[in-house]
């Protein structure tokens, strides 16, 4: 199993009290730190411009110019976004931004990429809002224009929302020429959503992976219409991984775990958001999969694989402010699902050896 880690940016109200000022510096040095860490796969971001769960005045950093700063100064771990809105952007534009920052980040860049769904900051920056159909297509058109132009140097398209004519994409990235990448896209493409007669279509037709929900049931469920859809388009199955994300909640035991989601309370309240919308935030995090001590997220994260999920991509709410509950995962659930090879130096301390 894989595992990949969310840098706090703000949109989750994770850097509430931090000067902005200072907000770089926590972020970059959050990455390093990660990028020290061969235990994780990558670091991710998430593509929004307003805050969660209500729209407040409040830091959000753009997704796609922190995946440029994390290139340049991360040197190992892959960069990623969860997802880019094929909406907010033009979709041969955003190829070749992409294009740049896998160059930066010498091909080390993952395009997760939706049709979008947070209605408000669509209205809010001018992009109306269009039907989910008419999303869906957008994202099936755009997915297709930057597979273009990733494989090929060039875009040539002429669909119902985009149009791309001549559109030149040099230098191509280097993921799927001078450096491995996916030989379909060549930047690995995360088609993100589990709507079940487009989105894993769609996924089943370009996707090197996907993303959906991480509740067990659901988890096999979404597998299972994957399947379908790959069987209909002549797509191996086991061809795609298959990943989630994960609210974390951990501690040593049951009292270190409360007092986590106590934290989390606290800080919400802290932001001036109203007691209803904390009590329902508290609670979409003490629901999730992953809370509890290191065994019984590990048994948790054991039956998930076993339906098939092989990339956890994780989120800490208080990262930003405590790395106890990262170096605690780090520590005593990582390592369960590494061999002994893979573990490197981390394996001695562990074990006591």
């Amino acid at each position: 199993m894989k595992f990949g880690l969310f840098i706090p940016q703000g949109w989750r109200q994770d850097l509430v009290g931090i000067d902005p000022a200072q907000h770089w510096g926590v972020m970059a040095g959050l990455a390093r730190r990660v990028d020290g860490n061969p235990d994780w796969e990558s670091i991710w971001v998430y593509d929004h411009v307003h805050t969660v769960p209500r729209p407040i005045e409040e830091t959000t950093h753009e997704a796609w110019s922190l995946m440029a700063a994390f290139a340049g100064v991360t040197g190992r771990v892959r960069l990623g976004q969860m997802c880019t809105c094929m909406g907010y952007r033009n979709p041969a534009y955003l190829a070749k931004v992409a294009a740049t920052v896998d160059v930066i980040s010498e091909g080390r860049l993952e395009m997760g990429i939706g049709a979008g769904w947070y209605e408000h900051e669509w209205r809010a920056y001018g992009y109306g809002f269009p039907s989910a159909g008419e999303r869906l297509q957008a994202l099936r058109e755009g997915v297709e224009i930057m597979q273009q132009m990733w494989t090929t140097g060039y875009g040539n398209y002429a669909g119902e929302h985009f149009t791309v004519d001549g559109a030149m994409c040099f230098p191509r990235p280097l993921q799927g020429d001078s450096a491995p990448g996916s030989p379909r896209n060549g930047i690995p493409v995360w088609i993100a959503g589990g709507g079940e007669k487009k989105t894993l279509r769609i996924a089943a037709e370009y996707a090197d992976y996907t993303n959906f929900s991480g509740m067990p049931e659901e988890f096999s469920a979404k597998s299972e219409i994957l399947r379908a859809h790959c069987a209909d388009v002549g797509r191996e199955f086991e061809d795609i991984v298959r990943s989630a994300n994960f609210n974390v909640v951990i501690g040593r035991d049951d009292a270190e775990v409360q007092e986590r989601l106590a934290w989390i309370r606290d800080h919400y309240t802290s932001a001036g958001l109203p007691e209803d919308v904390v009590e329902s935030t508290v609670k979409s995090f003490a629901d999730g999969p992953l809370v509890g001590t290191p065994e019984q997220i590990i048994e948790a994260l054991v039956d998930l694989r076993s339906r098939g999920m092989t990339y956890a991509i994780t989120y800490f709410v208080e990262q930003a402010y405590d790395l106890s509950g990262v170096e605690l995962f780090e520590q005593a659930v990582i390592p369960a699902f590494m061999e002994r090879e893979q573990h490197g130096g981390m394996w001695h301390f562990l074990h006591g050896r």
